[in-house]
């Protein structure tokens, strides 16, 4: 009975032990698994980082690619830009380069919405997974020690149940010798008696562990370690779950800029087709248009006989070369295939370009000229609004200090106007509006100032007289009559006097000479020589000639008192019926 009750025992042992190796076997596969999901979803990390990468850096070479073709801040991209092609292809930088930002914004929602966010959700997932293992090792190492427990137990109920069945063997065999003495067999019997009491003990001993070992490790196979598995479960499952949720935001961040990529692609297209080759090929004839009249016939000349050949007024030879030299041969070319000789900036009136060319030249230095005007008088205007303040709070700064600037303002202003009237005169010039040779007060203005006593006004010749042969525009200008435009200085010019003949009978004129408008004095003149006026700031007087170009402004105070004083220095409203009625400031 007792052997039979040994044999189920171990039987009984033997299955619950193959079973513990079955589930230790599958903890560790569970434990190389969720390894191997963490390593996943880094590399899945790993993955997106390198494409936030490779985003970035295609934006940044889109950008430098636009930024490499933008037109540069020259007068040669400037003309370009005038076609319709060119304005378009710098749409497309500029759409090409918000197509950049597009993808930056990729790079950074990648970054930012999943890198960052696997970042920190794998040092949850390694910490979490270190934690329910360290449960499931310890929650082994329990049952371990209760199964070694158990062990003992039945090694020392083993033991016990064959020492008591010796020691009743003995007692058996002594019982039966007649040899031996009683008392001997009694010893023997209590003997027995003693084995098998702790045979009994063992066995119960054996059994309570038992039945306690069978509780634990039923509540290890299900309980505790079902816990464990379903905790790890449910953090694999997790795992997966927030990839999924990686790779659907991965799609949904280009998702989110296509509507501005298309935008952008919209943009290119839209500018690609408000190119007009028919507007740009007109602008090439408006920017390369010459203004020349085609040739006339070329005369046949005759060598064979001794006449001097007469050339045709719309010939392109030199008609007074022809008569030096009436064997040599022509010099004249056909100007549709003349090559400009005149290299560089060439001349400030640009008389070497043809008509047309020279026309837009000069209107578009006035243009120029004019912007510059305006804003040395926004500047003069600031500066007067801060001279008023100081004089009116003289704790804020000192009026005085003003007042240089002013003056150089006002010659700045003064020498660019100049510029201006010179340059108008030159377009006046090409578009043949040249004034009077006969109108005395023009001849005399500082746009034209000639030297010894001739008043040719300069510019004399038309643009069609300074047409050359070889194609070149030329001036033609008589060594006795030799123009030249008058630089302005940064004080007046030389005040009238006495000794001009001019102004000597001016003076000796009794007769007042009429006013021609009025005056407002900006700033405080003594007038310390022969010939000019005191004037005090703000003082408003009569003009009775305006400045001629010489710099000076004869004005009258009151019928006994006139003289000159500086045109930079007073602010004239000539009248509308006054004889070339202008504002100087």
């Amino acid at each position: 009975m007792q052997q039979l009750c040994l044999l189920d025992c171990r039987m009984m042992e033997e299955r619950k032990g193959d079973c513990w190796i079955h589930i230790k076997d599958q903890f560790d596969n569970l434990e190389k698994h969720t390894q191997w999901g963490i390593e996943f979803v880094d590399r899945y990390s790993k993955f997106v980082k390198e494409r936030s990468e490779i985003e970035t850096s295609y934006a940044k070479q889109i950008r430098n690619l636009s930024k490499k073709y933008q037109p540069k801040k020259n007068s040669r991209e400037e003309e370009e830009n005038r076609y319709s092609s060119c304005r378009a292809f710098v749409s497309t930088l500029n759409e090409l380069n918000d197509y950049a930002g597009q993808h930056e914004v990729i790079s950074e929602n990648l970054t930012a919405n999943i890198v960052a966010e696997l970042a920190r959700y794998l040092q949850e997932l390694k910490s979490e997974r270190k934690s329910h293992f360290h449960d499931g090792r310890k929650a082994q190492q329990q049952i371990e020690s209760s199964w070694k427990t158990l062990e003992a137990c039945k090694r020392k109920f083993e033991r016990d149940c064959k020492e008591a069945e010796r020691a009743q063997q003995h007692f058996e065999k002594m019982d039966s010798d007649i040899n031996v003495t009683k008392a001997d067999v009694e010893k023997a019997r209590q003997q027995a008696q003693v084995r098998h009491q702790m045979a009994s003990d063992s066995k119960n001993e054996y059994s309570a562990y038992l039945q306690k070992f069978n509780q634990e490790q039923n509540d290890h196979y299900y309980s505790v370690i079902p816990n464990i598995f379903q905790k790890i479960q449910e953090m694999e499952e997790k795992r997966i779950e927030r990839v999924g949720d990686c790779m659907k935001t991965f799609a949904d961040v280009d998702r989110q800029v296509l509507p501005i990529v298309g935008k952008c692609l919209d943009g290119m297209t839209k500018a690609a087709e408000s190119i007009d080759a028919k507007t740009d090929s007109q602008l090439v004839v408006e920017s390369f248009k010459s203004g020349f009249e085609p040739p006339g016939d070329v005369d046949f000349e005759d060598y064979g006989q001794a006449i001097t050949r007469t050339s045709s007024e719309t010939s392109l030879s030199n008609p007074r070369e022809s008569k030096e030299k009436p064997g040599g041969k022509s010099k004249g070319k056909l100007w549709p295939f003349i090559k400009n000789k005149n290299k560089g900036s060439g001349p400030e009136d640009f008389s070497h370009l043809p008509p047309e060319q020279r026309r837009k030249k000069l209107q578009g230095k006035i243009d120029e000229l004019n912007k510059d005007i305006q804003k040395e008088m926004d500047q003069r205007d600031a500066l007067t609004k801060m001279k008023d303040v100081y004089v009116k709070n003289p704790a804020m700064g000192d009026p005085a200090s003003v007042d240089p600037r002013l003056g150089e303002l006002a010659q700045s202003i003064e020498k660019l106007q100049y510029e201006v009237q010179k340059f108008e005169g030159w377009l006046a010039e090409v578009e043949g509006r040249m004034p009077s040779k006969s109108d005395p007060q023009k001849r005399q203005s500082g746009l034209y100032q000639t030297t010894g006593q001739n008043n040719t006004p300069m510019g004399s010749n038309c643009a069609q007289d300074r047409e050359s042969p070889d194609g070149s525009y030329t001036e033609e200008q008589s060594s006795e009559t030799q123009v030249k435009a008058q630089a302005p200085s940064a004080n007046p010019g030389p005040l009238p006097t006495s000794s001009t003949p001019e102004f000597d009978d001016e003076f000796d004129e009794e007769e007042a000479l009429p006013t021609i408008g009025t005056c407002k004095a900006l700033y405080p003149f003594e007038g310390h020589n022969e010939g000019t006026i005191s004037v005090a700031e703000g003082e408003h007087l009569f003009v009775i000639e305006e400045d001629k170009g010489d710099g000076w402004t004869r004005v009258r105070r009151n019928e006994d008192e006139e003289g000159y004083v500086p045109s930079s220095y007073v602010e004239v409203f000539l009248e509308s019926n006054a004889k070339g009625a202008m504002t100087y400031i």
